[in-house]
């Protein structure tokens, strides 16, 4: 299907097409264009760049990794004139960070704002992709790299009657731009996952009255942001070549150092005292306080008895924190939490918690939620529910490769891909940081600049061969999903209904998605590949053009 603007509408002719414009959109279009000379535009849903971090403006919200480490890596002279002023930074000034690597890099002259993708199609005969957005922008381009995140397509829960409510309906992943005032108002937030962890202690001091509905409660440990002093951020510089380098080589893409001890290889107060440091210190690095917490039911419950203890002693209702306290998963299985006083919330008095697993929600009202155990009068409802993670923001365009088969039915019993990088009948789309690859697992900071990387020298080394049509075989692609699946089977994280395993969305194929061999494998598995005349991908002339045979 050939691509053709509405009037009034933009075309864009170019090498490459880029769907998104959030950390990996911004990276493939600076190394595309200014380190291979490709013509590249990048076509972004929002009014601005930014990504996650422009629609996730809620109360509370900040990165879980070290803002350090959540930075870009690729030049020397952004890294010598910013300057993160906390541990882990806030949603301001991340956005404050994109925007000025936007600048200084003048990428936004190839970003066209307000262009929802809503239909990709590869032709086979032009050997191009043309894409058409919901505002009647169209691009077509010889490649397109889907830099659309894991986590951006909003999962909005169906709460029957939720259109007959009088208040005010929020969601965390896309909050409004304007301040919203919550003082003085009778609010519920539903969801306690890491949104709703965060912004939950962060309105109950303002607001008259907060509801939290909680169906399974999550695990967290402290997480110890503090605004940075000058010696810290001194220290940080003279070390950053080094810590980059172990980002790069770690199996996590943290700068968190990994114990190389199990859990039972201590004694109880032996451990009990590490796990007491870990509790003081580590934040999201908890998870890495003994090498074994994803792969041994006994040392996983240590840990998770620990958090639960820590839990007994923040909640002064004893009924209360079991309720809070996660029992029915291990700890890791679902992405951990970091928090900052989340537990001490519902020692307020204005604060209730609404167990919904024993009394779901039954509908909404013109004031407020009810539930099979009665009603909630409220002005605001919160919903803190998160996405449709790993493939929802790949699923909802329709994208359509060869043969007119659509991703949605190549996909229809879970993602497959080749190193999570291309699927086998879609040539020449890649994606960035999605599933088949460490993605959330790991710092996915690190994990797109491996991609933008990998896929960067790909292209030239293709275009060299004269050989720019690109595609994962088949073959390939199956062995990696088996790959995939046999590096997940041994991890505790098959044993929890989380979105690494698509139980976030009913209906959603219950697939492991990521990669759980690491980050550091994981690339060792895609320089192998490479060394190897990248092994796995079929590349042949573009149609039309002739490939003069090469002198031996």
């Amino acid at each position: 299907m050939s691509a053709s603007p509405r009037p009034g509408t933009a075309h864009h002719d170019v090498d490459v097409v880029v769907v998104g414009a959030g950390f990996a959109g911004l990276a493939m279009l600076r190394e595309l264009r200014d380190e291979r000379g490709m013509s590249v535009r990048v076509l972004e849903a929002g009014d601005d760049v930014g990504g996650v971090w422009f629609w996730n403006r809620y109360p509370g919200a900040r990165c879980d990794v070290d803002s350090t480490d959540y930075s870009y890596t690729f030049s020397a002279e952004l890294d010598a004139e910013w300057d993160w002023s906390e541990r882990y930074a806030t949603q301001p000034e991340i956005l404050r960070y994109v925007h000025h690597v936007a600048d200084k890099f003048d990428l936004r002259r190839d970003i066209t704002t307000g262009a929802r993708v809503t239909r990709a199609d590869w032709d086979d005969a032009e050997g191009h992709w043309d894409v058409v957005c919901e505002d009647g922008t169209t691009a077509r381009g010889r490649y397109l790299v889907m830099a659309t995140g894991c986590l951006s397509a909003v999962k909005r829960p169906d709460i029957p009657g939720i259109e007959e409510f009088a208040g005010q309906v929020l969601h965390t992943a896309d909050w409004p731009r304007e301040p919203v005032d919550l003082a003085g108002k009778r609010v519920g937030v539903i969801g306690t996952g890491s949104s709703g962890i965060q912004v939950i202690p962060r309105i109950a001091p303002e607001v008259a009255e907060l509801v939290v509905f909680q169906r399974t409660p999550a695990f967290s440990v402290p997480a110890h942001h503090h605004v940075l002093s000058d010696a810290e951020r001194a220290a940080l510089r003279l070390t950053l070549a080094q810590r980059r380098e172990q980002l790069r080589s770690s199996p996590t893409g943290l700068s968190v150092p990994v114990t190389k001890r199990g859990a039972l290889d201590d004694d109880e107060q032996a451990r009990r005292a590490h796990y007491e440091e870990q509790w003081r210190t580590a934040g999201f690095g908890f998870l890495l306080a003994y090498n074994n917490l994803l792969v041994s039911h006994e040392a996983n419950a240590t840990a998770a008895d620990f958090i639960r203890s820590k839990i007994a002693e923040r909640v002064e209702d004893p009924e209360l924190a079991a309720k809070l306290s996660p029992s029915s998963y291990p700890y890791g299985a679902k992405r951990p939490c970091v928090d900052t006083g989340y537990y001490e919330t519902f020692n307020r008095e204005n604060v209730t918690l609404v167990d919904i697993a024993d009394a779901p929600i039954t509908g909404a009202t013109a004031t407020g939620l009810t539930t099979t155990a009665g009603s909630h009068d409220l002005d605001v409802v919160v919903l803190a529910t998160g996405f449709d993670a790993m493939t929802g923001s790949l699923l909802r365009p329709t994208i359509t490769g060869r043969d007119g088969v659509t991703l949605r039915e190549h996909w229809s019993g879970g993602p497959r891909t080749y190193l999570g990088l291309m699927t086998a009948g879609f040539p020449n789309m890649f994606v960035i940081a999605g599933p088949g690859s460490p993605s959330l697992l790991g710092n996915v900071m690190v994990s797109i600049e491996q991609h933008v990387d990998w896929v960067s020298a790909l292209l030239a080394d293709s275009a060299a061969a004269g050989t720019p049509v690109i595609e994962a075989t088949a073959e390939a692609e199956a062995g990696w999903v088996d790959h995939v699946n046999a590096a997940a089977a041994p991890t505790l994280y098959m044993e929890a209904a989380s979105y690494y395993l698509g139980a976030e969305v009913e209906g959603k194929p219950r697939v492991f998605m990521p990669y759980a061999g690491g980050l550091r494998r994981y690339r060792r598995e895609c320089d192998a590949v490479a060394a190897d005349g990248y092994t796995g991908f079929e590349r042949s002339p573009a149609p039309g053009d002739v490939r003069v045979p090469q002198p031996a």
